[in-house]
Formats: structure tokens, C-alpha cells, sequence
């Protein structure tokens, strides 16, 4: 299958693109810069540019585009590119791919469990209601942006992630490093529940929604068992061998991070009803066993 992938240099478009070309099939990279072979086209996003035709032959298109939410301090001018750069790369390949001559079978466009906001301990799953916050309205219009595809009859899919546990990118590249420093500990309370998932685990679930032509809508991308903070240290420390004797108290992390604290002591109970009802299966299901696949990355 020859599939297209927006946000191909991030850390999940990178580790799914290296998975699809392993298996066979041919990438398209969507990059804005000038294409530097045959596996790219140049397409900008900002202001919507991107040519149908150059999608010919595609038949899944995966959007991973978005400014990473943790990256910079959160300021107006930060806030408005989180969301801009979702809403308009996700509206970009929806009409793209909604005016091919020949549409793909499906768009598998990127969400994030912050849809659902801070809940506590009660668990959440696909079927519950918006939560508040930033985060959670970002989500909302990046899901609403892939409505021209699915208004052209495209199937698609919103993988809401949950943190992806990895040693190459993101929060938990940070998170290792310091604990084999000796220097981790828990986050605020601790009692927080982090919804995470394995980053091989993430790469088979999105190849799971494009391969599952019943999948649509709203898919949670986490492992079956959300932990708390606390507990997730306490398995990094263990995997590691090393002591989780350093907190981080909440007046810390918001004076360190500001409004992005909120994502670290938010709760977030979220299940994956959709991925167990259509019998997906985790290799890494626990937090130890996450821990132990991103250090054998």
C-alpha cells in the first residue's frame, strides 16, 4: 500500500514510517520544504496548500502534524500555534484528500487524550463527553477540521494518544534521563493517573486503524491499565535500578512550566474500550513492561 504521513520527522512519524517501509509499503512524505526525492511532496499547511493530484495511488493517509505541546512555555502566541498548526494541517489533507480523483480508503488523523481534561480517578473512554481546559478544546477543533474527508465518504479515525513512553522524544526521553541521574522522582501528589502507551504499541495501533475498515471516529490509544504518577516512577525506577527519592512539588513544576503544569498534575483516567472490543492486543500492556520496550529501542 503506498501511504501518505504528515509530521513524518516527528517521534511517531518517524517510528511509523521506518514500520511501514520495513513491511513493504511505500511512504509519502508531505514535507514543506523542497522535496528531496520522489518519496516527498511539498504541501504548506498555513495557507492550504497542497495538490491533490499529488496523492495519486495513495491509499491510507496518516496525519501526525501538530507544534509539540510541551516544547515551549505556553503563551498566547504558543497556544495559538499548538492549535493552528493542528486545525490547518488536519483541514489541509482532509479537502486534499476529499478532492482526489481516487480517495483514499482512509485518514487517520491524530488527536490526544487531552479531549477529555482532568477527571480525577473516574475513568473515561470514548464515549464520554468533552472535558475543559485548553487542551481539550484544541482537540475538538483538530477532530472537527477532517470533517471534508469524511463529508467525501473517507472512513476516518482519530487515534486519541495518550503519553507515548520512548527514549528518542518527548516527556519520557526527559523522564529517563534524569531517573538514570538518580535525580527522579514523583510529580506533585502523585496520584495523578498517567494514561500512557509503549511506542511499538502505539505504531501497531495505527496500523490497526488503517487496516480495520470498522474502525472510525474516536479511538484511544493508551494501554488497558492507566497508572498513577506515582506508581509510573516507581516502575521507571525499578526498570532502572535506581532511587525515586527526589518529588517535584506542584509550586515547582508551575513556576518551571506555567499553564503547562496543568498537563503534568492533570488526571487522566482513560481506557481503550474501542481497541479491546475489536480484539487488539498490547505487547506492552504495563507500565514496567513500556519502560522495558523503550530502553531496547
Amino acid at each position: 500500500m503506498r501511504v501518505a504521513i504528515t509530521g513524518s520527522s516527528g517521534l511517531i512519524g518517524r517510528a511509523l514510517t521506518a514500520n511501514l517501509i520495513a513491511d513493504g509499503h511505500e511512504v509519502l512524505r508531505l514535507v514543506r520544504r523542497t522535496p528531496a526525492g520522489p518519496d516527498e511532496v511539498q504541501w504548506d499547511p498555513t495557507t492550504g496548500s497542497l495538490d491533490p493530484g499529488a496523492l495519486e495511488g495513495v491509499g491510507a493517509i496518516v496525519n501526525l502534524a501538530g507544534a509539540g505541546v510541551g516544547d515551549h512555555r505556553w503563551t498566547p502566541a504558543y497556544k495559538a500555534e499548538i492549535l493552528d498548526s493542528r486545525v490547518n494541517s488536519t483541514r489541509t489533507i482532509a479537502r486534499a484528500a476529499a478532492e482526489m480523483a481516487i480517495r483514499p480508503s482512509v485518514l487517520v488523523s491524530a488527536s490526544a487524550i487531552g479531549f477529555y481534561g482532568d477527571r480525577g480517578d473516574a475513568p473515561v473512554d470514548e464515549t464520554s463527553s468533552v472535558g475543559e481546559g485548553f487542551l481539550a478544546n484544541v482537540c475538538v477543533q483538530w477532530e472537527a477540521a477532517a470533517d471534508p474527508a469524511r463529508e467525501a465518504g473517507i472512513r476516518v479515525a482519530h487515534p486519541r494518544t495518550g503519553l507515548v513512553v520512548s527514549r528518542h522524544g518527548g516527556a519520557w526521553e526527559k523522564l529517563i534521563k534524569l531517573f538514570k541521574l538518580g535525580v527522579g522522582g514523583r510529580m506533585g501528589s502523585g496520584n495523578q493517573y498517567w494514561s500512557f502507551i509503549s511506542m511499538r504499541d502505539e505504531i501497531r495501533a495505527l496500523r490497526f486503524l488503517i487496516d480495520n475498515p470498522q474502525l472510525s471516529g474516536a479511538v484511544n490509544l493508551t494501554a488497558p491499565e492507566p497508572v498513577t504518577n506515582r506508581q509510573a516512577v516507581r516502575d521507571l525506577a525499578d526498570t532502572l535500578h535506581r532511587p525515586a527519592a527526589l518529588p517535584v512539588p506542584s509550586f515547582a513544576l508551575k513556576l518551571a512550566l506555567g499553564e503547562f503544569s496543568t498537563e503534568v498534575l492533570g488526571s487522566g483516567r482513560v481506557l481503550p474500550r474501542v481497541l479491546e472490543q475489536a480484539d487488539f492486543r498490547w505487547q506492552d500492556p504495563t507500565m514496567s513492561e513500556a519502560v522495558r520496550s523503550a530502553l531496547a529501542e
